[in-house]
C-alpha cells in the first residue's frame, strides 16, 4: 500500500469507522505514532476536512485573514445558514456572544440603531453584563411614530445589563440646519452627545443606500432621496451619515442636518464593533472595513468572503 493510499485508509478508519489510533495501527500493522502523523498530513493536504456545523460555530480561518488584511483587532465570522434560521439571526447572536465576553466590560457603550442592532438587542440575555450605561450615538426618533426603534433597543441592551440608558431625544435628520444646531445646543442633548462621543466602546451597524433603508422606513428620506444619494456615489450610511466607497461624506448639506456622533470618533476608537449581515450590505460593509471605521467586525461567511475576494 503506497503512502497516499495508506493515508486515505487511516482517515477512513478514523473518521468513518470511529477507530482509535491503536486500533488503526493494529489493523494496518503500523505504529500509533505513524497513524497520528498520517492523520495530521491528511488534514494539511485537504484529504480530511473537518466542519463544525453548530449555529454558534465560527470560521476561525476567515477571521484570521480578515484581521490581517484589514488591520482589525478582532473578527467574528459565522457560517451562513442553510436552514430556516436567517443570516441576520445568526450574526446577531454572534454579536451578542461577543459583547457578553468582551473584557474589560465597557462602562459606557455607544449604540446606533436599525434592524440589525434590534436583533442583537433581542439576542442578549439578562445579565450579559452589569451596570453598563448605554447611550445613543445618533438621533432616532421616528417621524412616522413606529414603535421599538432607537430608544427601545438601547433600553433593552441596558436593561439586560442592569444598567442605565442615555437617550438622544432627536430625529436622525432635521429639515433645517438651524433647527439641528439649536437642538444640539440644548443642554440635555449636548450632554448625551458628549457622553456618546467618549463611550468606551461603540456598537453599530450600517445601512444600504436603497429603498430598504431604515431612513426611508422611518420617514426621514424618500425613495427618491436615497436614489439621488446613490447617483452621487453613496453606498450607504453609517450613524446616519451617507458615505461613498472611500468613506467620504457624499452630501455635506444633508450631513449638516444629521444629529449624532461624527464618524471620526469611530475611526479613533479602540473598540468599534461593526455588525453586518447579508449581501445587500456588502458595499457599505466594504467601505466600513477599508476606511478604518471599525476595529471589530461581526458578520456572516458570505460577506466575509465577498470582502476578501474584492481585495
Amino acid at each position: 500500500m503506497d503512502d497516499e493510499l495508506l493515508m486515505v485508509r487511516v482517515a477512513e478508519l478514523s473518521y468513518d469507522e470511529d477507530k482509535t489510533q491503536d486500533e488503526i495501527g493494529s489493523l494496518l500493522k503500523i505504529s500509533r505514532w505513524k497513524v497520528g502523523r498520517l492523520l495530521t498530513q491528511a488534514r494539511e493536504r485537504g484529504i480530511v476536512r473537518i466542519e463544525i456545523v453548530h449555529p454558534r460555530a465560527r470560521r476561525l480561518g476567515l477571521e484570521r485573514v480578515l484581521v490581517e488584511r484589514f488591520g482589525l483587532t478582532e473578527a467574528v465570522v459565522v457560517p451562513s445558514p442553510s436552514g430556516e434560521e436567517s443570516t441576520l439571526e445568526r450574526v446577531a447572536q454572534a454579536a451578542a456572544d461577543f459583547l457578553t465576553t468582551l473584557r474589560p466590560v465597557p462602562r459606557t457603550l455607544g449604540v446606533s440603531w436599525g434592524r440589525t442592532l434590534r436583533a442583537v438587542a433581542e439576542a442578549l440575555t439578562d445579565g450579559w453584563a452589569h451596570g453598563v450605561t448605554v447611550v445613543q450615538l445618533n438621533g432616532g426618533v421616528s417621524l412616522n411614530r413606529r414603535s421599538g426603534g432607537a430608544a427601545g433597543l438601547a433600553g433593552t441592551i441596558a436593561q439586560r445589563a442592569s444598567g442605565h440608558v442615555s437617550l438622544l431625544p432627536s430625529p436622525a435628520i432635521l429639515e433645517r440646519v438651524e433647527t439641528k444646531l439649536a437642538i444640539e445646543a440644548d443642554r440635555t442633548v449636548a450632554a448625551v452627545l458628549e457622553e456618546a462621543a467618549h463611550a468606551q466602546a461603540f456598537l453599530f451597524t450600517a445601512g444600504p443606500c436603497d429603498a430598504t433603508s431604515a431612513h426611508v422606513d422611518n420617514g426621514y428620506l424618500s425613495v427618491q432621496d436615497v436614489e439621488e444619494l446613490a447617483r452621487r456615489g453613496a453606498v450607504g450610511d453609517v450613524l446616519g451619515r451617507y458615505v461613498d466607497a472611500d468613506g467620504n461624506i457624499v452630501d455635506p448639506q444633508l450631513d449638516a442636518r444629521t444629529v449624532g456622533v461624527e464618524l471620526g470618533r469611530l475611526r479613533a476608537a479602540k473598540t468599534a464593533i461593526f455588525v453586518t449581515a447579508g449581501p445587500a450590505k456588502h458595499d457599505i460593509a466594504r467601505t466600513v472595513v477599508t476606511s478604518g471605521l471599525c476595529s471589530v467586525l461581526v458578520t456572516d461567511e458570505t460577506t466575509a468572503r465577498a470582502l476578501l475576494e474584492e481585495q
